[in-house]
């Protein structure tokens, strides 16, 4: 006997597995250029030093390029986890500087603690070190839903005051890029749905 396929179901199905493929496919170029942005990232690390940069957005040319900051007074601290340059993981300060009479100024991860009552006591200066993203304390959700500010441009220090560990370097490979697992995923999810709604099928064919 011929197995007959309802219309409006078949549709949906197909609709659903098609956005699914669709969604890998992308995952899988998303891939290829992230691959790509970490390949530009590497080769920026043995460049000259440059100016930091005053205002986001930080282009790709300038991440993880060494500069420095002229840090006239700190008006502020920031702390959250870290990692020194041996991984130790600890409390890591980061200075919210001034830079200027007027002007978004600029931070610097300075160092890493293990007390949670430690007080910086550095006053500023000249302080040299590479060129990142502030760290990202929204949430997956307020990613989602909210209206994200564009990451400001952040100075990872070389070296670290006393009482302080040197916060670890940044590496380009630590930049996450998982979009082949995500590729992976949506095709597994399309061709899941397509062997359920064959076999709903077959069965519904059964039982007539």
């Amino acid at each position: 006997m011929k197995m007959r396929l309802p219309f409006i179901p078949t549709v949906i199905v197909a609709l659903a597995v098609a956005a699914m493929v669709a969604l890998g496919v992308w995952q899988l170029q998303r891939k290829a250029e992230k691959e790509a942005l970490i390949a530009i990232y590497s080769a920026n690390i043995g460049k000259p030093a440059i100016a930091f940069p005053e205002l986001p957005p930080v282009r790709d040319a300038e991440m993880f390029r060494k500069s420095s900051v002229n840090c006239l007074e700190v008006i502020g601290w920031q702390s959250g986890s870290g990692r020194d340059t041996q991984g130790k993981p600890g409390i890591q300060f980061i200075a919210e500087c001034k830079t200027g009479a007027e002007g978004p100024g600029a931070l610097v991860a300075f160092g890493i603690t293990d007390r949670p009552d430690f007080k910086p006591s550095w006053k500023g200066g000249v302080i040299q070190g590479t060129i990142v993203l502030e760290p990202n304390r929204y949430s997956f959700l307020e990613r989602m839903i909210g209206v994200i500010p564009t990451p400001l441009p952040m100075l990872i220090a070389d070296s670290a005051p006393e009482g302080m560990r040197p916060v670890a370097q940044p590496d380009p490979k630590d930049v996450t890029n998982n979009h082949l697992s995500y590729a992976v995923q949506w095709f597994f999810f399309a061709a899941a749905a397509l062997v359920i709604y064959l076999l709903a099928l077959r069965r519904r064919q059964s039982g007539r």
